[in-house]
């Protein structure tokens, strides 16, 4: 029960790769059978695969851009923005175009000029009306595949997904399919985890949600073997909007985020959620010296003055305005930032903020970016070995269930009990459900539980609240003490269900941090047998 980080689920891995690898050599007559389980071994080594998924022009592709801190997902509304597309790390930017059937063209990627030579504000876009397939006719396409030089993608492969509320059903169902597959769909989840985006709470953002945990179908809406990814963190996108671009729009934000975490949160729905000007936050990473200039500028407007400029979009990039900037590039600056960025950087400025590294800096932890981003570290990438071990454990039960009759028979039922048992996936479903007003103790109980199941990280020190550079043996103690504590507030008599094994769950992860924190060998080497013995 161990992990190399954290204590909990270590071998999990390795297991999962010896079930695929018998599952094989049971079915591996079959080759339709056989290239599943070849793809379920390949992703145990591939990067962890994030999928994006919202309703339509609810910020995707701009969250993309500011996690990459690259201009590399088109923006606008063109044909590429209606279908799934894959990020993927790559030696060289390049962007091809896939069939149903498997045959592949080049896209030919154009970059858009914004004013006095600056990136356009919809950076770039793939051209899909030319395209040359390496078949004999024209096909249609059916996803596409972006590779391009990104430390972020050698880390995380990203599934760009369109809108679940878009008006062509088509459409619609190309991320359900991908999500929420059901019937003969693919046997290995595509995504390991989602981020979902929100700019509103409503009954088909609760539904797909849903469906994406169940596994249900779409279509039918019953229960399939297929099911859902594991972790699923919700994100408030275009979180500057919601004040209407106000300097304060961001604490309204989080005030919606606050009702949206308790309405997914406790059905667990979402493990998180984080309100992200994304807008803001790609234009922060991405934010050139020409801008800061002319930001530098706008701050030296009288203050009234640039308020009534600023009230619409149209009128600040109005050419009969006597600002310091020029019309043109105050419509960049728009299209860029929105009033809410305008607002914030003049704002910094004036209070003395200097230099465009600094002032990006500022701009991108204000937009809640860096906050979104230590969420991903701890619930995606720390966890990474547990989520693509939970793909492939379920493409497995999956393909053995529907493949019955053979030698790999035996395996399903450990296959089902490692899904259901593995306490690293007991933590993170923990992690789902876990609210303040959910659990009837104290809040530093509350804040040590959510610690010691990896709410905060999955290191043994950060489990235990204790300093990284702590001695062993007092890490122990420690870890002792939790065992002691959570296994008696389980046994509570007035504990409910819930609480109870929530307290067991903390307890044995407690348990797991004893058994990588075990005594050092009191010698470097192993005991030597006698032959024969």
């Amino acid at each position: 029960m161990r992990d190399d980080a954290s204590g909990v689920g270590y071998g999990l891995v390795p297991e999962t790769r010896g079930l695929v690898a018998a599952a094989r050599r049971a079915l591996g007559e079959r080759p339709w059978v056989r290239g599943q389980l070849d793809e379920c071994a390949r992703r145990l080594d591939e990067p962890l695969r994030v999928a994006l998924a919202g309703q339509l022009k609810a910020g995707k592709s701009t969250l993309l851009n500011a996690l990459v801190g690259q201009d590399i997902a088109p923006t606008d509304a063109t044909e590429c923005t209606r279908l799934v597309t894959w990020y993927r790390n790559g030696t060289a930017p390049r962007v091809t175009a896939f069939s149903p059937d498997g045959a592949r063209a080049d896209v030919v990627v154009r970059r858009g000029r914004g004013a006095e030579g600056l990136p356009g504000a919809h950076g770039l876009t793939f051209d899909l009306s030319a395209l040359r397939w390496n078949a004999p006719a024209p096909r249609e396409v059916d996803h596409l595949a972006v590779e391009w030089p990104s430390a972020e993608l050698a880390q995380t492969t990203i599934i760009d997904t369109p809108g679940i509320s878009s008006l062509s059903r088509e459409v619609s169902a190309r991320t359900s399919r991908l999500l929420t597959p059901g019937g003969p769909g693919p046997a290995l989840p595509p995504a390991d985890a989602v981020l979902y985006l929100l700019r509103r709470l409503d009954a088909a953002d609760v539904d797909f949600l849903e469906r994406i945990g169940a596994g249900t179908s779409a279509s039918s809406g019953a229960p399939q073997s297929f099911s859902g990814p594991l972790g699923v963190v919700g994100v408030v996108s275009r979180a500057d909007e919601i004040g209407a671009g106000r300097i304060d729009a961001l604490h309204s934000a989080r005030d919606v985020a606050a009702r949206f975490a308790i309405e997914l949160e406790r059905t667990g729905l979402c493990q998180s959620v984080i309100p992200v000007a994304g807008l803001l936050a790609f234009a922060a990473a991405t934010l050139r010296q020409r801008e800061y200039d002319a930001f530098e500028a706008l701050a030296a407007t009288p203050v009234d003055e640039l308020t009534a400029a600023l009230l619409s979009a149209d009128r600040f990039a109005h050419p009969d305005l006597p600002l310091p900037v020029p019309a043109e590039l105050r419509a960049h600056l728009a299209a860029r930032f929105g009033l809410f960025g305008i607002r914030l950087a003049v704002t910094l400025i004036r209070l003395g903020v200097r230099g465009s590294q600094a002032l990006a800096a500022e701009l991108s932890d204000r937009s809640g970016l860096d906050e979104l981003r230590t969420v991903l570290d701890v619930q995606f990438a720390q966890r990474a070995d547990e989520l693509k071990a939970h793909s492939a454990l379920t493409a497995l039960a999956h393909i053995l269930t529907a493949n019955p009759g053979s030698a790999a028979d035996p395996l399903l039922p450990r296959v089902r009990t490692l899904l259901a048992d593995v306490h690293g996936f007991a933590e993170l479903r923990l992690l789902a459900h876990l609210r303040s007003d959910e659990l009837p103790l104290p809040p530093e109980d509350l804040a040590e539980l959510n610690r010691l199941i990896g709410g905060t990280g999955v290191a043994p020190t950060l489990r235990l609240g204790l300093s990284a550079h702590t001695d062993l043996a007092t890490q122990r103690e420690a870890a002792l003490a939790a065992v002691q504590k959570w296994r008696a507030r389980a046994r509570h008599p007035l504990a409910d269900q819930f609480t109870a094994n929530a307290c067991l769950t903390a307890a044995r992860s407690a348990e797991g941090l004893l058994d990588i924190l075990h005594e050092p060998p009191t010698t470097p080497f192993p005991a030597l047998r006698r032959p024969g013995r």
